[in-house]
């Protein structure tokens, strides 16, 4: 198990309230419940700067090669590809 430290968080009233029977409806102690969210929350917020982070990756690989791909060429060949198809990959356009 992981080290753990403790800390103090201060809820208001009304969210206190709502915390304890959803946690029990869950099965957990309030406290279980609140490491989970904040865990989900943590999770969620380094997906989303990973997200970002290869996005704008990717923006600056189409500034530096001044290729892109058409977006209907991109969704046509997805699809075929999820149906099993085989199909040629799309040719890149000058950005």
């Amino acid at each position: 198990m992981p080290a753990s430290t403790s800390t103090t968080l201060k809820l208001p009233d009304d969210l206190k309230q709502r915390i304890g029977p959803l946690a029990e409806s869950a099965g957990k102690t309030p406290h279980a419940w609140m490491i989970e969210a904040i865990e989900a929350q943590a999770s969620l917020a380094e997906k989303r700067k990973e997200f970002v982070a290869a996005a704008l990756a990717a923006e600056n690989e189409v500034k530096r090669s001044g290729k892109a791909y058409p977006l209907d060429d991109v969704r046509r060949y997805m699809g075929d590809l999820a149906q099993g198809k085989k199909v040629k990959r799309p040719k890149p356009v000058k950005w």
